[in-house]
């Protein structure tokens, strides 16, 4: 079973953040413009919380509050769960499962290395099961 060192690998340790103070606008305008769903809420070296694309949603535009003037830091979710980057692909699944989260700080020490999405992890459980798949197929056929 891939580990989460392992997938950080393959798809790079980049970790995406923004300042608390920041305007929510630029923190969606950020995701957008890097094609992602969250950004780690960095103050200075330390997380202090996650903003998603569903904090926005239903923080900011349920809400009618203005993305402009509103900072990150109201609409931010805290007491982040992360994993550490020995920990299989398979727990964070069922982490984010259980908790019902779709992105997984990866953190080592106290410094953030990685982010990893639910999307990330079916990729990865997808391509151990083909490639299990072929094993079995090349045993079976000799």
């Amino acid at each position: 079973m891939k580990l989460v060192n392992q997938l950080l690998d393959s798809k790079g340790h980049d970790v995406l953040s923004i300042a608390p103070s920041a305007s929510v606008l630029d923190a969606i305008k950020l995701m957008a413009e890097k094609g992602v769903g969250a950004l780690i809420v960095m103050d200075g070296d330390a997380m202090t919380g996650i903003v998603t694309e569903r904090d926005y949603a239903r923080k900011v535009i349920l809400k009618g509050r203005s993305s402009d003037e509103t900072p990150v830091s109201d609409i931010m979710s805290t007491g982040v769960i992360s994993t550490s980057p020995d920990q299989t692909v398979n727990s964070c699944m069922s982490v984010m499962t259980d908790k019902r989260i779709r992105h997984l700080p990866v953190v080592e020490g106290n410094k953030v290395t990685g982010l990893v999405s639910i999307g990330d992890l079916v990729k990865a459980i997808i391509a151990d099961q083909q490639e299990e798949i072929e094993q079995l197929e090349h045993y079976i056929s000799g």
